[in-house]
């Protein structure tokens, strides 16, 4: 294999996997199987892969009851394949309550226990959370080597930074999870092979981070007032100069992780339809 360097765009990944889902939607159509649940957020995306979209507003004062009622309706509903709930929800309602009442098989944004436990277990009915395989459907799509190799993970969220590492572990990674107060951060992202960053602070990572050879996924997303746009964590031109491979932000992860979603529609259908 041939080393990589420059940037690492995330459309050509994003776009072969859409190739795989349209391909997936298309067998499902043919089995009769088209009503397929998603998010507002990626309709053009799921509209692109042959998805289609149900959307089910409710009113900012919805109570607690009839939100897990309406849930449970679409759990219910088999012409429904995927749930997405948008968060942060309105402060009167429990947000863990109404994550646990998603069907693990319709959890496509990998936001229930089950769906936890098919990351950190290895077995369940649910899905990652879609930005950390985003990550892993990046690097293999730009091949880059995770069996023996150094990774290191810098944030520790339950929707990024705990879950690619597991992810990393089951590609045979030594996965090693740092936060902004581990000891000489620098020093030890300069070691690894891999870097994952999703710390949430923009671009806190500079030039001292890194060196010639690495492989860095910036997962962060940043306002910045300063330049009046959007950054990921990483300073990716400081990164760049230092000879590592990067991903951009914007045109990195996000554009992976949309495709990961509409994946995830796909393929909890071909599950449904398979019982």
């Amino acid at each position: 294999m041939e080393n990589i360097s420059g940037t690492l765009r995330g459309k050509p990944a994003a776009d072969a996997l859409d190739l795989e889902t349209k391909k997936a939607v298309q067998a499902l159509r043919e089995r009769g199987s088209e009503d397929l649940s998603y998010e507002r957020g990626a309709m053009k995306r799921c509209a692109a892969d042959g998805i289609e979209v149900r959307q089910v507003l409710l009113p900012e004062d919805v109570s607690q009851a009839e939100l897990l009622g309406r849930i449970q309706d679409l759990n219910e509903d088999s012409t429904v394949h995927g749930i997405l709930m948008f968060r942060p929800l309105p402060k009167t309602l429990d947000e863990q309550a109404a994550c646990a009442v998603i069907l693990p098989e319709k959890d496509v944004d990998g936001v229930t226990a089950g769906s936890m436990a098919a990351v950190y277990a290895g077995k369940g009915a649910g899905f990652a959370p879609c930005t950390a395989e985003a990550v892993i459907t990046m690097l293999r799509y730009y091949q880059v080597p995770l069996r023996g190799s150094r990774a290191v993970v810098v944030g520790r969220s339950l929707v990024i930074g705990k879950p690619v590492a597991m992810l990393l572990l089951a590609e045979h990674a030594t996965v090693t999870i740092c936060h902004s107060r581990t000891t000489d951060l620098p020093a030890v992202t300069r070691e690894a092979d891999l870097v994952v960053a999703a710390l949430g602070r923009a671009e806190f990572l500079g030039a001292e981070y890194f060196r010639a050879g690495q492989t860095v996924i910036d997962v962060g997303i940043n306002w910045s007032g300063s330049k009046q746009k959007l950054v990921g964590d990483v300073d990716t031109e400081a990164a760049l100069q230092a000879g590592a491979a990067v991903s951009p932000v914007p045109g990195g992860v996000g554009s992976v992780t949309t495709a990961v979603l509409a994946s995830h529609v796909a393929r909890a259908a071909q599950r449904q339809a398979e019982v």
